[in-house]
């Protein structure tokens, strides 16, 4: 070891004095030119590297033999020969071209080792400039690897996150257990050392050293003792330097924008910040985002050079940009008018003529185009119908092509349930048999408890983004666990909904209806009771605040929801006005893995008796967006033979812990809850009667919400309800 460091520490000098470092008149290019002189002098022991002293075949060819992926399986007594080897060569080298070069010189013993006189001479005129290394950390990555860095952090403030990256960046760290072979590991180590080094350059440290290690293998006892093996370690010792700077930093024509105060903003870096390649990737991005969104859509901007000048230790910084002047929009152009007209698209659109062109609103257009399922492919092009002129914004036309969808859709299901029984269900629709996005569907419903035949025409993006105009008109028969009706009735409703492209603040609706109804309550008790026939007039709204951070998947904020509908019920003579009433809240926290959600609901009848009402307008409680542990509708006042009849008063409670599980990479959460419930008959809530429920549900996150799976149980159950039951649907439960 004495003799490698001598040897090694001889060569750098030599090295160091056949290399000139120069800098280019510019000052900014390092360039190394070698000094060749005319007659080479005779080499000495010093001039000899240990890798020169070490025949590197043997090693090098075991490395490539051992990464053929043919190669066969070598057994400990294979890598004992080439250590044992590539000991005999350094004892008694057979190599020709290094018996050549030693040819005629004396090797001494180590304690007879004298320093060259110029070596000496050399070290000596340098030593007041040399650094003392610092102390060093040292960083246990595997068993195979370890990372020092200087002690002070301040001298390498990115530390933490460099060990990081570079742990999913090392090939040595991609070694399988048992693969980790002197000659692999001595090739992966190589190929460390150059990726620490271009991650120092990534830091901005281009003056900073990586010193590799390589210890363990086959070793020699003692006298008389057996050779050892021991684990293969490699060691890297970090030295960053001194950090570099952002010197100058040219934009090419970016001052010439209007905005150039704002735009320069947007690209963070100054002369004088911390030089580091990915903060100039960030920033590069920020100002294309930023010329994108204040009105240059011909902007064009190339890609980043640096110049590093070792003397001012600073790199200089060019990133040309061509502002290509500021637009504003000018309209919408449909290359298909007929089938999507450039006027739907300007309803589509959320910016109006005039307004500052802004890239995101041509995505929003782009993506609002493709919700409609009308088209299967689509482009948006600015396209220039007025340059800017006297420092007024030129115009931009918004130019779309696209490609129709199939329009016609059948669609059938087959499906049982416990409640349900049986179901088969079919559709036939057009979406846009009556243009722009003017859809017709006819439904059908065949099952144990439910006939339904329906007719719907509706009319998306109506007169504005998100606004659906919709007429329905249907016959259905339905028997649920508290209503057996038999209805025939026309709806229309004209909305703004919140939907996942564009979750609003505040979406609402209004509408009216009429229907004729034949209904009765379940029968359970044996005992037949005439129908009752009843024609229902009414409008209805509702309205809802949205300030939650996720449509179906809520983390964070709260929802609140207000329904009216004023309503005129005539029946056997008798003519009955009242007012349906309902408020939801529901509020949803996080706290670390988990989210706490909670919901209240009441909802009230008010101006008429529950009696004088039919069944299905009256109040019930149950299933799996009320109270879980029972069935739907299965919650609330019930006759002498334990019949449901409905109440006049609703107020539900519920409360969940969603909670991650790291399963899946986060997919899977596991959400225990309790729900309660109580129906009065009258408008006032008396809490007379309580229904408490609980359980533990599954939710399974997709990229369209979250497929949940609630196991409830009734916690204080009556006699009509079953001891277990399990609700699936799409989103959370609130």
């Amino acid at each position: 070891m004495v003799l490698a460091a001598r040897l090694c520490a001889a060569s750098a000098l030599a090295l160091a004095g056949s290399y000139v470092h120069a800098q280019e008149a510019g000052g900014s290019d390092e360039t190394v030119q070698t000094e060749q002189p005319s007659q080479p002098p005779a080499p000495t022991l010093n001039d000899l590297s240990l890798d020169e002293l070490i025949p590197r075949d043997a090693v090098t060819n075991a490395e490539e033999w051992a990464g053929q992926d043919n190669a066969p399986a070598r057994s400990e007594a294979d890598v004992a020969d080439v250590s044992e080897a590539a000991e005999d060569q350094l004892e008694s080298p057979t190599d020709p071209a290094i018996s050549a070069a030693l040819d005629g010189f004396e090797i001494p013993e180590p304690d007879r080792l004298e320093p060259d006189p110029a070596v000496t001479a050399i070290a000596e005129i340098d030593a007041p400039d040399l650094v003392e290394l610092p102390a060093l950390e040292e960083f246990t990555i595997s068993d195979e690897l370890i990372l020092a860095f200087p002690e002070d952090n301040d001298l390498f403030p990115e530390r933490t996150n460099f060990i990081e990256r570079f742990r999913a960046l090392s090939t040595i760290e991609a070694l399988e257990s048992g693969d980790d072979t002197v000659p692999q590991l001595a090739a992966r180590a190589r190929a460390d050392e150059t990726l620490l080094t271009d991650m120092l350059r990534t830091y901005g440290y281009y003056d900073g050293e990586v010193v590799r290690q390589l210890s363990g293998g086959r070793r020699g006892g003692d006298e008389g003792g057996e050779a050892v093996d021991t684990d293969p370690q490699v060691r890297f010792d970090v030295l960053p330097g001194d950090r570099y700077t952002f010197g100058e930093i040219d934009f090419g024509a970016l001052d010439t924008a209007p905005d150039y105060g704002i735009l320069r903003d947007s690209f963070a870096i100054q002369s004088g910040d911390p030089l580091q390649s990915d903060r100039i990737v960030a920033e590069e991005t920020d100002l294309r985002l930023a010329l994108g969104e204040n009105g240059y859509p011909f902007a064009e901007v190339d890609a980043p050079e640096l110049l590093i000048d070792h003397a001012r230790t600073e790199g200089d910084l060019s990133l040309p940009v061509q502002p290509g002047g500021k637009y504003v929009f000018g309209g919408i152009s449909s290359e298909d008018a007929r089938f999507l007209s450039g006027r739907h698209l300007s309803r589509i659109a959320r910016f109006e003529e005039g307004d500052v062109y802004q890239a995101s609103l041509q995505a929003d257009l782009r993506r609002a185009i493709l919700a409609t399922g009308l088209v299967t492919s689509v482009t948006v092009q600015p396209r220039e119908i007025a340059p800017p002129q006297d420092g007024a914004p030129g115009q931009v036309e918004l130019n779309v092509d696209f490609e129709r969808a199939p329009l016609r859709t059948i669609a059938g299901a087959i499906g049982y349930g416990t409640e349900d029984g049986v179901k088969l269900e079919a559709s036939w629709e057009h979406r846009n048999l009556f243009p722009p996005e003017g859809s017709l569907k006819l439904r059908g419903i065949f099952g144990t408890r439910e006939q339904l035949a329906s007719v719907t025409f509706k009319k998306n993006n109506f007169r504005d983004r998100d606004q659906i105009l919709t007429v329905d008109a249907y016959a259905s028969d339905i028997e649920t666990e508290a209503v057996d009706a038999r209805t025939v009735a026309l709806r229309g409703s004209f909305e703004r909904v919140s939907n996942l492209l564009f979750q609003k603040p505040l979406s609402w609706q209004v509408g009216a209806e009429a229907l004729y109804t034949d209904e009765r309550n379940r029968i359970i008790g044996g005992i037949e009771r005439p129908r009752q026939t009843y024609t229902i007039f009414g409008l209805f709204g509702s309205a809802t605040l949205d300030s939650s951070d996720d449509l179906l998947d809520p983390t964070e904020g709260y929802r609140v929801t207000g329904f009216l509908a004023p309503e005129v019920s005539r029946s056997v003579g008798t003519e009955t006005f009242y007012l349906r009433a309902q408020g939801d809240v529901s509020y949803y926290q996080s706290v670390g893995d988990t989210v706490f959600a909670g919901r209240v609901r009441a909802a009230s009848i008010l101006g008429a008796d529950a009696g004088l009402i039919a069944p299905s307008r009256r109040l019930y409680a149950g299933g799996g967006g009320s109270v879980r542990g029972y069935g739907f509708q299965g919650i609330g006042p019930r006759n002498d033979l334990g019949e449901p009849t409905g109440g006049g008063s609703l107020v539900e409670l519920s409360l969940e812990a969603r909670i991650q599980t790291g399963f899946l990479d986060g997919a899977v959460e596991i959400v225990p809850f309790v729900d309660a419930g109580s129906v009065s008959l009258g408008s006032t809530p008396d809490f007379r009667f309580i229904q408490y429920g609980a359980g533990v549900g599954v939710r399974y996150k997709t990229s369209f919400g979250p497929i949940r799976v609630d196991v409830g149980t009734p916690l204080n159950p009556t006699e009509f309800d079953a001891p277990v039951v399990v609700y699936v649907s799409l989103g959370q439960a609130f």
